[in-house]
Formats: C-alpha cells, sequence, structure tokens
C-alpha cells in the first residue's frame, strides 16, 4: 500500500474500488478533498485497484504524492465486495463508506452523508435513489424497473428502499464485524444482512450515469444478485431473532441541514 500516513485516524474513511478508471480518477479525488475540506471533514481516502490495465492504479499511486489517499493494489479483477471489504480494513476512521469512481455518485454528498451519521446516531446512512428526492435521470424505462424491482425484493429484509446502492457510510465496527461472503457489488445488501444494523437512515440523491467508461452492470451481475437474495433470505428467516430496526428516510430538506460536523 502506497500513500500519505498521517499521524491520526481520520474522521471518515471513504473507499473507491477502481478497474479502468484512470479518465476521471484525478479530478475525482481533488473534488472529493475540495469538498471534505469546505465542509471541515477530516477525511482519508483509499483507492483499491484490481491492476487496471489501463493504468489507473500507477494514477493512484501519483495522487498519493499529493492527498491523504492510500493505494491498494490487487493482483487482478476480484470483484467489488472484496475490494470494499480489504478497503474497510486498512482505514483507520471509525466511519467508512464507499463510492463509485466514475462520478455517478456525487463528492458533494459525501459530508452530507457523515453529518446525518452523526446527527442522528444510526449506524448505516444510504444515498438512496428511491425516496422523494432521489432520481436516475438518465436511465431508460426498462433499466430503471428492473432496479427499482431488485430494491423491492430486498427491501425486506435489508429495511432500506436503495438496498442496491453503491453509495453509503457505515460505522468500521459493524462493517468489519461479519464476513461478507459475496464478491458483487451488492456490498450494502450484505451489509445490513449479515452484520443487522438496527439504526438505517436514507438521504436522497440522483444517480448520475457513467460519463466515460463501460457499465459494471451485467446479466452475469443481475443472476448473482438473485443467488445472493436467496442466501439471504434464507440466512434471515433461518436464523436467530434480531432485533428491530429504527428506520428514517430523511427528506431533502433535511439532507441539505444545516448540519455540524465533527468526530
Amino acid at each position: 500500500m502506497l500513500g500519505v500516513q498521517p499521524s491520526s485516524g481520520a474522521a471518515l474513511t471513504i473507499v473507491v474500488p477502481t478497474y479502468n478508471e484512470r479518465d476521471r480518477l484525478g479530478e475525482l479525488v481533488d473534488a472529493i478533498f475540495d469538498v471534505s475540506a469546505g465542509a471541515g471533514l477530516d477525511l482519508e481516502l483509499i483507492v483499491v485497484d484490481d491492476n487496471s490495465p489501463d493504468g489507473t492504479g500507477e494514477l493512484a499511486d501519483e495522487l498519493a504524492t499529493r492527498h491523504r489517499l492510500t493505494v491498494i493494489h490487487r493482483a487482478g479483477k476480484l470483484g467489488l465486495g472484496t475490494a470494499v471489504v480489504d478497503g474497510f480494513r486498512a482505514a483507520s476512521a471509525p466511519v467508512v463508506g464507499v463510492m463509485d469512481a466514475d462520478f455517478s455518485h456525487p463528492p458533494s454528498l459525501i459530508p452530507v452523508l457523515y453529518q446525518a451519521l452523526q446527527a442522528t446516531g444510526a449506524d448505516v446512512v444510504v444515498a438512496s435513489r428511491y425516496i422523494p428526492g432521489g432520481s436516475t435521470p438518465a436511465w431508460p424505462w426498462s433499466r430503471r424497473m428492473m432496479s427499482r424491482v431488485a430494491c423491492l425484493l430486498a427491501r425486506p429484509i435489508a429495511g432500506v428502499h436503495d438496498a442496491a446502492s453503491g453509495f453509503f457510510v457505515i460505522r468500521r465496527d459493524i462493517a468489519l464485524g461479519v464476513t461478507i461472503r459475496a464478491g458483487g457489488f451488492k456490498i450494502l445488501l450484505e451489509l445490513l444482512v449479515r452484520a443487522w444494523p438496527t439504526t438505517l437512515v436514507e438521504v436522497p440523491y440522483q444517480f448520475d450515469d457513467r460519463e466515460a467508461g463501460e457499465s459494471k452492470m451485467s446479466k452475469r451481475e443481475a443472476a448473482g444478485y438473485l443467488l445472493q437474495l436467496r442466501d439471504l433470505y434464507w440466512l434471515r428467516l433461518a436464523g436467530p431473532r434480531r432485533p428491530r430496526r429504527s428506520r428514517r428516510a430523511l427528506s431533502p430538506a433535511e439532507a441539505a441541514g444545516p448540519w455540524v460536523v465533527g468526530p
């Protein structure tokens, strides 16, 4: 691992898994640190690269000489779920989060997610496309319907409207307290069922589709999701009883603050 090693832990660690994301990684890293500095948020960034042939890992190493950024180089394309777990293990902050590298998740929402977690005492705060104020404006009807159905199927065991979100923050001790078995990109669903955090909050956001590169969605991923869902339903129904959850979806006005940043 390479990166600037701070003398003390950050308040929040954001993990960004990458594979062939060189085109906009530098812009994303700058945006994340600019937003965090503007909000007074002490942030650490971890890039987990799966041996990208386009040089993403090498660029991340160069960015790590200028930012509070750690780079984890993996031997090959091992899956987004395991990349996230590797990033969580390397994190120094008590709160960890995940976002995509392609600007489909707005960096400006990072302080909002963290501040919502601190203000509400939540275990997890999810950036949601499927509560009032959230949207996927660039998606065709078929893709929007497929995503909605996937989230509806998961909701009884996940407890949130957007269990397929790839943008969230969670308390690190909860995230590392279970073994994640799925290697795909629905890491949030795994955490919500296996770790069973009890206080869940959703914040609305607009998902902006990829402006560069190719989507990670595929028929294979969709089939893997259904198998994952089957296993998690079985775990939930056959496993021990879990404590009742507190769930809250913030309105756009609530999500806007005002907030006070702090550890």
